[in-house]
């Protein structure tokens, strides 16, 4: 029997290393993440691009489209039978049917398949016929990439820096006030347990209301067949010298957290995250400038620290082969740049880079390429220009989910970035220079013509750069 599994292995190790050799000079696959928090668009984003790959009238961003070179574009059953597939149909049709509305947001990793047929053009191209490529897809909640950093810090770490993040904010009062009624020397009782992490998981729950973005570990706001679990099932305690004694509840809370790390964090980084080759991050950066400076300081904050975890550099097919694994590509990208008019989509783009700044440039410097942009994966809006006290201010019009017309005026952002990030890093309580403004549009009834996919902003442009250069 023993002799039987080894070989078994033996050959199941052939037959991953032949498959995988057989993608890379054949048919090769490229892995897209796609990750964002709460309400960046993520379900919206993957719909559209697929829908825009399909039918290509709208992506003249995208040169291989521009040019012809994508000459199909099929779904395939995806390779994964273990991950769920992404619900392509009926998310398109919740954007696009007769009374159009945003779709469920997904929670929890799910995938799809787009094959495309390429015929590569010059003078190379004449002499061979086209070839097949992969998009694997995987979409994937942005509080989880948030976990990887956990791996590096110990449960004290952690503890503090979550403690001294909610000591200023109103809606961790609940929380705090049940961690000082508890003594985590005390022998750990279940209902004990599950009492503070509830108290925790509310606190999570209203920060993110509020417009944060730092809500670890992820997987208690989107626990999925784990809610309830031990693993799922801890809170942060303040630091304290000498170790709790054993069977102590701040033993115990400790324990889980190791726990949630080995057999939650490292699973998910093994199975998915680690075989990326390229990768998208959604950013509502609108809605946290609406939230306020704190809101925006905490998004740069998590924002680097998801650019930290990711190991960058150029994959060449052998180390693929070795496991060697690399993302080659990272764009960052604002959502919902229909919601303010097209004059102010360089400021937009201004403020990601800025906040990107530091940890881009670690990035660039170790071989990945980053890039940061405004877009929208469905435009829901039209833009129009209206005179106010003499002034000519650019707005958007579009439906409200109620089904009424509203015009929005966001408000003008500053050309010069610091004038958002300084502010945020000094902890100002709100913005000196006015207020902005943000609506929830509803998806805009249309017809779509043949051949074109869901009107959108830059899509084509985040596509190029994303895998324009492998379908050359």
């Amino acid at each position: 029997m023993v002799i039987g599994r080894i070989a078994d292995g033996i050959v199941q190790g052939v037959e991953d290393a032949s498959a995988a050799l057989s993608e890379s000079l054949f048919e090769p696959v490229i892995r897209i993440g796609v990750t964002g928090f709460a309400r960046a668009g993520k379900t919206v984003f993957i719909t559209s691009l697929v829908a825009n790959l399909m039918d290509r009238g709208r992506m003249p961003g995208l040169v291989s489209a521009a040019d012809g070179a994508i000459v199909g574009a099929w779904l395939q059953p995806q390779p994964d039978d273990t991950v769920p597939r992404f619900a392509f149909e009926s998310h398109l049709a919740a954007l696009t049917g007769p009374a159009p509305h945003w779709p469920q947001p997904t929670s929890a990793v799910s995938e799809l398949r787009l094959s495309l047929k390429v015929q590569p053009r010059g003078f190379m191209g004449s002499f061979s016929g086209p070839r097949t490529i992969h998009l694997d897809i995987i979409d994937y909640p942005g509080e989880w990439l948030l976990d990887l950093q956990l791996l590096e810090r110990s449960y004290d770490d952690w503890s503090s820096e979550i403690l001294q993040r909610a000591a200023d904010r109103p809606s961790a009062a609940g929380f705090l006030q049940a961690l000082e009624s508890v003594d985590g020397d005390a022998e750990v009782t279940e209902p004990a347990a599950q009492a503070l992490a509830a108290a925790y998981i509310g606190y999570l729950g209203a920060a993110r209301e509020a417009g944060f973005s730092d809500c670890t570990p992820g997987r208690f706001l989107m626990p999925g067949e784990m809610a309830g679990s031990p693993a799922l099932t801890f809170a942060p305690m303040p630091p304290q010298e000498a170790r709790a004694p054993r069977g102590s509840l701040r033993r115990e809370m400790e324990r889980r957290y190791e726990s949630y790390k080995a057999k939650v964090v490292k699973p998910f980084f093994r199975d998915h995250f680690a075989r990326i080759d390229r990768q998208i991050v959604l950013v509502d950066l609108l809605g946290a400038i609406h939230a306020g400076p704190k809101a925006v300081e905490d998004l740069g904050r998590s924002m680097n620290d998801i650019l930290g975890a990711f190991r960058p550099g150029r994959n060449a097919w052998l180390t693929r082969l070795l496991g060697a694994k690399r993302v080659e590509r990272i764009l960052f990208a604002a959502t919902k740049a229909d919601h303010i008019h097209h004059t102010q989509h360089g400021q937009v783009t201004a403020i990601m880079e800025a906040m990107l700044r530091q940890a881009r440039d670690r990035a660039d410097f170790a071989g990945a390429r980053t890039n940061a942009m405004a877009i929208a994966a469905l435009r829901a809006t039209v833009e129009e220009t209206r005179t106010v006290e003499g002034r000519e201010l650019g707005m958007v019009r579009g439906r409200l989910e109620s089904g009424k017309e509203a015009v929005l005026y966001p408000g003008t952002l500053p050309e010069d970035p610091s004038r958002l990030l300084v502010p945020a890093r000094e902890g100002a309580e709100r913005w000196l220079d006015g207020d902005y403004s943000v609506m929830r549009f509803a998806p805009a009834p249309g017809t779509l013509k043949p051949g074109e996919g869901p009107p959108h902003i830059r899509l084509d442009r985040a596509a190029e750069f994303l895998f324009g250069d492998r379908l050359k």
